[in-house]
C-alpha cells in the first residue's frame, strides 16, 4: 500500500495541536495535520469561551438583589429572556470559533489538514479512517477529550446536559441537578440558578471547585450553598420519577428534576488510536506514560500535549504542551522545558482560586499560613461582595512564596499577583515591598501576606513597612 512520508503527523487541531503546529511549521518540516471532529477548539466551542458569556449574564442579572442597597429602585421588575440570553451566548460562542478558523484552518494549505481521524498501525504509521496510510518520523498525539457520562446512565441519556450539548440549548430548564461540583459544575450550575433555574448540586467528595484547605472549604460550600442546595458526601443515583422526569438520590436526600447536568470529569479520545499497536508503555488510565517536561512518550517517537494526558486539562497548560512537543518533534532534541507554575481559577461568584502547591501538598511542619476574611475588605464592601477568604502559603525557614487558595471576589487577579510572584522565587518580605493601591481587593492580600509575614522566620534586610534605601 502507497504512504504518505511525513516529518511530523499531529493528531487532532485544537489547542495543542494547534500550538505544535505553530512550532514544527517554521521550522520547515513536512508536516500533516488529522482530525476528523469539528475544528475550533473545545476552548471556544464549548469551553472557556462560551461558558464565561453565560456567566457574565447570569452574574449582570443577579446583580438586581442588590440594587435597592444602593438606592436603586425597580430591581425587581428585571425579567431575563433565557431565549434570548442562550442565543446571545452561542452567537458570542460562533464568534470565537470563527476566530479561531480565521487563524488556523481556514489559511492551511491544500494537504495540511487531514479531515479524518487515524490510528497506529506501528510505532510510526498511521492509517486514517479511509484507509490512508501515513509514515512519519515523529508523531503528536493531541486528541484531546470528552465528558464523561456512566454507562449506568445511558437509560437517561437524553435527559442528561454536558458542556458538549449545553451551549445548544435553546432555553433552559426550569429544573436541574448538577453531579460534580468541580470547576465546570459550579460555574454552570451557579449560572443557571441565577438565570431562574432549580439548582441542586451534589458530589460525592466533601470539598468543591477543587480545593484542598479545609477553611477555604469551608467558606466556599457556605457561600455557594447559599445560592442553591449543595449535597456533599454521596454518590448520586438515577431512576425514572412516576411523571417521567428524573429522580436523583444521594444518601438520604432525593430530588426530581427535568434534566441532570453531568460534570464528573474529562475522558482521553484514545480508544480509536489502537495504541497497542504504538508499542508504548501505558499508565492505569490508559494513557501513554510520559515526561511532563519534553512531552515525549518513554523514547518512543511519540509525543502527548493537552487534555488527553489529563494531568492539567487547561487551555494555556495545552498550548504550553503543544509549543514543547512540537519544538522536540520538529527538532528532535527532546529538550525538557520548565513546567509554570500552577493556575486554577473557578470564575464562579466569587471566584475559587488555587495558585502553586496546594494545601494538600504542602508539609505542615516547614509551612507557614496566613490568612485574611474578605468581610471587612472595604473594596469587597463597596461592591456589596464582601464574602470569603483568603490562604497563603510560605516556606517557614525561608519567606519563599509557595501557594494559596481562596475564595473571593476578583480572584482571578489576585491568582495571577501570586502566580507570578511564586514563579519568580519571590519571598513573602519581597511582595509587601511592593506597591498596594487603595482601596483595591489586592489589600486584602496585603493583609494576607502581613500576617503570613509574621509567622516566617526570615525577615527582610529592611523593614517591610519601610521604603527601599537608595
Amino acid at each position: 500500500m502507497e504512504e504518505r512520508q511525513v516529518e511530523v503527523a499531529i493528531l487532532g487541531c485544537g489547542s495543542a495541536g494547534l500550538n505544535t503546529l505553530s512550532k514544527v511549521r517554521p521550522a520547515g518540516k513536512n508536516v500533516v495535520v488529522i482530525d476528523g471532529g469539528e475544528l475550533g477548539t473545545t476552548c471556544a466551542r464549548v469551553g472557556c469561551m462560551p461558558s464565561k458569556a453565560a456567566i457574565q449574564v447570569a452574574e449582570d442579572f443577579h446583580r438586581r438583589e442588590v440594587y435597592s442597597r444602593f438606592g436603586l429602585e425597580g430591581g425587581e421588575s428585571l425579567s431575563l429572556d433565557t431565549k434570548e440570553a442562550m442565543e446571545y451566548v452561542r452567537d458570542l460562542r460562533d464568534n470565537f470559533v470563527d476566530r479561531v478558523l480565521s487563524n488556523s484552518s481556514d489559511n492551511f494549505p491544500e494537504g495540511l489538514l487531514i479531515d479524518e481521524y487515524a490510528k497506529f498501525i506501528e510505532p510510526n504509521l498511521l492509517e486514517t479512517t479511509s484507509g490512508q496510510r501515513i509514515r512519519a518520523e515523529r508523531i503528536v498525539i493531541a486528541t484531546g477529550s470528552r465528558p464523561i457520562i456512566p454507562d449506568a446512565w445511558n437509560e437517561f441519556r437524553d435527559d442528561i446536559i454536558t458542556t458538549d450539548e449545553f451551549f445548544e440549548l435553546e432555553t433552559l430548564p426550569s429544573s436541574a441537578v448538577v453531579i460534580g461540583l468541580g470547576v465546570i459544575g459550579l460555574e454552570i450550575g451557579q449560572s443557571m440558578s441565577r438565570m431562574g433555574v432549580d439548582v441542586t448540586g451534589i458530589d460525592m467528595a466533601n470539598t468543591i471547585g477543587g480545593l484542598t484547605d479545609p477553611e477555604v472549604n469551608e467558606q466556599a460550600v457556605t457561600i455557594m450553598g447559599k445560592g442553591f442546595p449543595i449535597w456533599l458526601g454521596a454518590a448520586a443515583e438515577l431512576s425514572r420519577a412516576e411523571d417521567g422526569r428524573i429522580k436523583v438520590t444521594a444518601g438520604d436526600n432525593s430530588v426530581v428534576v427535568d434534566k441532570v447536568f453531568a460534570s464528573l470529569g474529562r475522558t482521553p479520545n484514545v480508544e480509536s488510536l489502537d495504541l497497542a499497536a504504538a508499542g508504548v508503555e501505558l499508565n492505569d488510565r490508559g494513557i501513554p506514560v510520559y515526561n511532563p517536561n519534553t512531552m515525549q512518550v518513554g523514547d518512543s517517537p511519540i509525543y502527548l500535549a493537552g487534555d488527553i494526558d489529563g494531568d492539567r486539562p487547561l487551555l494555556h497548560e495545552a498550548g504550553d504542551e503543544g509549543k514543547i512537543a512540537g519544538y522536540n518533534a520538529a527538532t528532535g532534541s527532546n529538550t525538557a522545558f520548565k513546567r509554570k507554575t500552577p493556575l486554577n481559577i473557578v470564575f464562579s461568584d466569587p471566584n475559587i482560586i488555587q495558585v502553586g502547591a496546594c494545601f494538600a501538598e504542602l508539609d505542615p511542619e516547614t509551612t507557614a499560613v496566613g490568612s485574611m476574611m474578605i468581610a471587612p475588605v472595604g473594596r469587597a464592601l463597596i461592591m456589596a461582595n464582601n464574602r470569603g477568604l483568603i490562604r497563603v502559603y510560605a516556606d517557614k525557614a525561608s519567606g519563599k512564596m509557595l501557594g494559596a487558595e481562596m475564595i473571593t471576589v476578583r480572584g482571578e487577579h489576585l491568582a495571577h499577583i501570586l502566580a507570578w510572584s511564586i514563579q519568580q522565587e519571590l519571598t513573602v518580605g519581597d511582595l509587601l515591598q511592593m506597591p498596594f493601591y487603595h482601596p483595591v481587593m489586592e489589600e486584602a492580600l496585603q493583609a494576607a501576606l502581613y500576617d503570613l509575614y509574621s509567622k516566617v522566620e526570615k525577615k527582610n534586610d529592611t523593614p517591610i513597612t519601610e521604603l527601599r534605601p537608595l
